[in-house]
C-alpha cells in the first residue's frame, strides 16, 4: 500500500503495463507525422465528433483552478488542427501550438481568424526530441496543456511537459476506449492476433500526480461519434500505421488493407464508429501557491 506514494511506482507501472500489451505497438503506429498528416483531413468533420472535444467544459475547470485569465502564456503540445489553442486565444491567452505534422498544422493556420493572428505561435516541432532547455521553455508557460496527445505517451515526455509549466497543466487522454471495428479487424488480418489495447495511461498520469502530491481536478466524458471517410484517404491512413508497427513495406501491407475497405465501403466510403471515455487532468504544479 505505502507505494502508492511512491513516484516511481507508478511510474514503472505505466511503463509496464504499455510493455504487456499490444499498447506499445499501437502507440509506435502513432508516432509519425506522416499518419497525422493523413489523419488531419479527417478532424472534426461533423458537430457530434467537435462536441465531444467538450472545449467549453476544459475552459470551465481552468477558469475554476485559476488557470485561465487574460495575457497568460499558454504552450498546446499536439495542438492538433487547434480547437482548445483557438478557445484559449479567444479567451485573451497567448498560445504556442505545437505539433509535429504539417498536414495538421496546415488545417489549423486554415482556421485561425485575423483578429487571432498575433496571439498564436505555430511550431512544428517532435515533443519527444525537443529540448526545453534550449528553447528556454522551462517554467516559459503559465499552462501547458496536452488533450489526447500521443507525444506525453511516457513518463520522460510527461515530467518534461511539466517542468514546462510556471502555474498549471491540463491533461487529456482515453480512460477507456472502444475502437473501430474496422481497426480490429485490420489488426488481426496483419498481426495474426486479436487486438490487446489498453490505452489507459492517462490513469497512470493521474495516479503519478497523486504520489508527486500535485492533487488534480478528475472528471470523464463519454464520447462518441460517426466518422466518414473515403476509401483512398482510410487506406493512407491505415498504411502508414502498419508499416510503423510491422516494419513492412507499403507494398506488402497495401494489397490486404484495399482489399479489406473496399469490402466494407458504400460509395467509395468507410463509416467508423468511435466511442470511448475521456478523462481530464487540471492541475497546479504547485498546490500550495
Amino acid at each position: 500500500m505505502n507505494n502508492m506514494f511512491i513516484e516511481q511506482c507508478w511510474m514503472d507501472a505505466w511503463v509496464n503495463d504499455v510493455a504487456g500489451k499490444d499498447t506499445l505497438a499501437v502507440h509506435k503506429g502513432y508516432s509519425t507525422a506522416e499518419y497525422w498528416d493523413n489523419a488531419s483531413v479527417t478532424y472534426n468533420t461533423n458537430k457530434d465528433e467537435i462536441k465531444s472535444r467538450r472545449t467549453t467544459r476544459a475552459l470551465t475547470a481552468l477558469r475554476e483552478k485559476g488557470l485561465l485569465f487574460e495575457g497568460m502564456r499558454v504552450l498546446d503540445i499536439g495542438c492538433g488542427t487547434g480547437m482548445m489553442a483557438l478557445a484559449l486565444a479567444q479567451e485573451g491567452a497567448w498560445v504556442t501550438a505545437m505539433d509535429f505534422s504539417a498536414g495538421m498544422l496546415d488545417r489549423f493556420k486554415s482556421e485561425i481568424p485575423k483578429d487571432l493572428n498575433n496571439q498564436i505561435t505555430l511550431v512544428q516541432e517532435d515533443w519527444l526530441q525537443l529540448d526545453i532547455r534550449q528553447k528556454k521553455w522551462e517554467k516559459a508557460f503559465d499552462l501547458v496543456v496536452a488533450f489526447m496527445s500521443p507525444a506525453v505517451a511516457n513518463p520522460k515526455a510527461f515530467s518534461k511537459m511539466i517542468q514546462c509549466a510556471a502555474k498549471g497543466c491540463a491533461i487529456r487522454g482515453w480512460a477507456a476506449r472502444r475502437q473501430p471495428q474496422l481497426f480490429t479487424d485490420l489488426w488481426e488480418r496483419i498481426m495474426n492476433r486479436p487486438l490487446d489495447d489498453k490505452p489507459q495511461s492517462i490513469l497512470y498520469k493521474i495516479n503519478l500526480l497523486f504520489s508527486m502530491g500535485l492533487y488534480p481536478d478528475v472528471y470523464f466524458d463519454v464520447v462518441e461519434w460517426d466518422q466518414i471517410v473515403s476509401v483512398e484517404i482510410e487506406a493512407e491512413n491505415q498504411i502508414s500505421f502498419f508499416t510503423k508497427v510491422t516494419g513492412k513495406s507499403a507494398g506488402d501491407i497495401r494489397p490486404v488493407i484495399h482489399s479489406y475497405l473496399q469490402s466494407r465501403a458504400e460509395n467509395g466510403q468507410i463509416e467508423k464508429k468511435q466511442k470511448g471515455l475521456t478523462a481530464t487532468a487540471v492541475f497546479l504544479v504547485d498546490p500550495l501557491i
